[in-house]
């Protein structure tokens, strides 16, 4: 559609449907190419030169097939032409005679307009010899290989030629570009060569400037209907495009809505079967998830507890048999150590119990907490604890509470193995949204970064997994300090 406006002298209108082509141009190829030359067409004709010789560029860059690059590359000579850039031109139309691809028997009428241009860049240049030489010679070839319309501009050239020096000939080259512009209908040529004949003839002056503006006139009006014309297709055809579609989309939702009628009591049915099932299904993964929750619950326990029994109360009770063995309990200072010794083992017993117990989350949940504290009171250690009863632990949620709790006796557990702390104390505390608990103890204290060596890791993991925080303090000989955020 383009090319057709283009050949209907609507330069504009051609702009505008060929930017119309540059969604559908997904890759660089042939077709890019010919856009990008018919936009530097346009632009010629316009006498947007430089936007001519951007797009003549970008048809080249484009363009993988080397016969087809003649094309844009003589386009490009064509406006330096123009801009009176005559070495430019002459200096790309030789480059493009001198390859050998311009022997191409495709190429002929090619190869006639590169040469004519050459001719008439030279004659421009003041190289009118050479000039002639060249266009008599590109008019040789076109009448050979039947060229009817190259030899309109190739005679339009010789009569501007001769126009200074010779005004019969130049005549008799503007009659012959007249004669076959008519003969194809090519207006612009005919009346660039009735601007000739005008110009040279001084008897049939008036004759020729008749019609001259008669044919202008035409062409004039004839563009004009041509443009509102090619307007009204394009609207009509869109119109009809978009009523059709219209049509189709409203039988194809007709046809949706009384599918979907015949299917509505059938979804109605298949949804409360699937609703059904659905409800069968997570009752029994329910199920499911909970016992296997018990079950590795249960595992843990288990483990914790022969890992305790093992690391710790074994080795007391053969401390505590060997002592008998080797000691005399008839001294009253190794009876003494030995009931020391059994006493500290009973301890321990009763802590692995206490600690593996299910935790009362009830009204007794600060009593037994405060208790748990209390089985870790010794002559060598004080443990101090301050606002538990301060806390409304009935605004606490159970797993919180759990959480707290097992925390805490995780830290006095480490204080024990590890810290070896003359003095330990727990602050509770609490504001409207949180409960605070800051521990602390003067032991030995860790690098911070064997802070989950010692299995404080899991202290972080409960926490966290309540929405709460905590975080550590500790140095070597500098205690050590946590403090525990946690929502109510």
């Amino acid at each position: 559609m383009a090319s057709i406006q283009q050949i209907n002298g609507d330069y504009y209108g051609s702009k505008e449907t060929l930017t119309e082509t540059l969604p559908y141009i997904t890759k660089k190829d042939v077709y890019s190419a010919s856009v990008n030359n018919f936009f530097g067409i346009a632009d010629k004709e316009l006498s947007i030169f430089d936007d001519a010789i951007y797009y003549y560029k970008a048809a080249i860059k484009d363009c993988t097939d080397s016969l087809y690059v003649q094309s844009p590359l003589n386009n490009i000579a064509a406006v330096y032409i123009q801009q009176k850039k005559y070495d430019k031109a002459i200096e790309i139309l030789e480059s493009i005679l001198n390859k050998e691809i311009i022997n191409d028997s495709s190429l002929q009428e090619t190869k006639a307009r590169v040469t004519d241009n050459l001719g008439y860049a030279y004659f421009k240049n003041g190289r009118n010899e050479k000039g002639l030489t060249l266009m008599i010679e590109s008019l040789n070839l076109r009448n050979q290989i039947d060229d009817v319309y190259g030899t309109i501009e190739t005679y339009l050239h010789l009569a501007e030629y001769y126009s200074e020096t010779d005004a019969k000939k130049s005549n008799q080259y503007a009659e012959l570009a007249y004669q076959n512009a008519t003969k194809l209908n090519s207006i612009d040529e005919r009346l660039e060569a009735l601007s000739f004949l005008m110009t040279n003839t001084t008897d049939n002056h008036r004759a020729y400037a008749q019609k001259y503006v008669f044919l202008n006139d035409s062409i004039i009006k004839v563009r004009n209907n041509f443009k509102n014309k090619f307007a009204k297709i394009k609207y009509d055809s869109k119109k009809e495009k978009d009523e059709n579609q219209k049509l189709r989309l409203e039988k194809a939702e007709n046809l949706v809505a009384i599918k979907e009628a015949e299917k509505d009591k059938i979804i109605l049915f298949a949804t409360l079967i699937a609703v059904l099932f659905l409800g069968v299904y997570l009752r029994n993964r329910y199920k499911h998830k909970a016992r296997l929750v018990e079950i590795t619950t249960a595992y843990d326990t288990e483990t914790r507890i022969a890992k305790d029994i093992h690391d710790g109360l074994a080795n007391d009770v053969f401390h505590a048999i060997t002592y008998t063995q080797t000691q005399p309990l008839t001294i009253d200072s190794n009876k003494e150590n030995l009931l020391q010794k059994l006493d500290d083992i009973y301890s321990r017993v009763r802590g692995i119990s206490r600690e593996n117990n299910d935790i009362d989350t009830g009204p007794n949940f600060p009593k037994n907490l405060k208790e748990m504290f209390s089985t870790y009171n010794s002559s060598q250690t004080n443990v101090i604890i301050n606002g538990v009863e301060k806390i409304n632990w009935e605004s606490v949620e159970d797993l919180k509470k759990i959480a707290i709790q097992r925390v805490l006796h995780e830290l006095m557990v480490n204080m024990k193995k590890h810290s070896e702390a003359p003095v330990v104390s727990i602050k509770f505390n609490t504001n409207s949204n949180s409960l605070l608990i800051d521990y602390s103890d003067n032991g030995k204290g860790c690098e911070k970064s064997k802070i989950i060596k010692n299995g404080l890791q899991n202290m972080e993991n409960r926490i966290l997994s309540n929405k709460g925080t905590i975080t550590f303090e500790t140095e070597p000989d500098k205690g050590f300090k946590v403090k525990i955020t946690m929502p109510k």
